[in-house]
């Protein structure tokens, strides 16, 4: 039988392998980071840290914006792989039930059909690398990797965007820090999420008037 260890050891080296080409601020880093983070808030948790982990490891292993919108992909890799390892049936339903439903994106929706402990301490990591130092770093990478212009005085922020609209939305980077970035710090689900995001979140404020300051030409 598997141990949780070796189990561990082998979704690290499969999802560094699916992830050897993605792009930057998808990549094996994001996720290393997001399994850092979740396992810290999970020591103050009553939570599962096997499925914490394992719900961590592959959330992002196929992010449905580099498969053409497709939200399946990703759980179906990750209960692929699990059934794989002979993971047990009550955790693989559990890891993949997380993965469905922790995306912002499905913020848009009025009602979740799944909640657990476990999926709001692996949401708070994976928000918490959204913001800050490195959430405004992964921001202006992806906006790179797509080609959109930093910033259009002319293109206000859409405030009262449909999950449709933000799924296939292409405005400036900046933008996207009031669409949504901004937005995590009151999504954050735990008391340790909440502290280090409070943090994260000034700092991303300060970037922004120092960058829009800038822009004007008043510094």
């Amino acid at each position: 039988m598997i141990t949780t260890n070796s189990l561990i050891a082998s979704t690290i080296a499969f999802v560094k392998q699916e992830l050897k080409t993605a792009e930057g601020g998808h990549d094996w880093f994001h996720t290393e980071r997001v399994y850092k983070n979740a396992l810290l808030i999970a020591t103050k948790e009553p939570v599962d840290q096997l499925i914490v982990g394992l719900a961590a490891l592959l959330h992002d292993i196929a992010d449905s914006k580099f498969y053409n919108g497709d939200e399946s992909v990703g759980p179906k890799k990750a209960r692929k792989f699990l059934l794989e390892n002979n993971v047990d049936s009550t955790v693989i339903e559990h890891v993949t039930q997380i993965i469905e439903h922790m995306s912002f994106k499905n913020s848009f929706d009025l009602e979740t059909s799944f909640s657990s402990k476990e999926m709001e301490v692996v949401q708070d990591a994976d928000r918490l690398d959204a913001i800050g130092a490195i959430g405004i770093a992964r921001c202006f990478n992806y906006g790179g990797f797509k080609n959109r212009p930093l910033y259009n005085p002319d293109i206000k922020p859409n405030l009262k965007m449909t999950k449709a609209e933000y799924k296939n939305s292409e405005a400036p980077t900046i933008n996207h820090f009031y669409e949504k970035l901004l937005l995590l710090k009151d999504q954050v689900n735990t008391k340790t999420g909440k502290r280090l995001a409070e943090e994260r979140h000034k700092y991303m404020e300060s970037f922004l008037n120092q960058f829009l300051a800038e822009w004007e030409g008043k510094k």
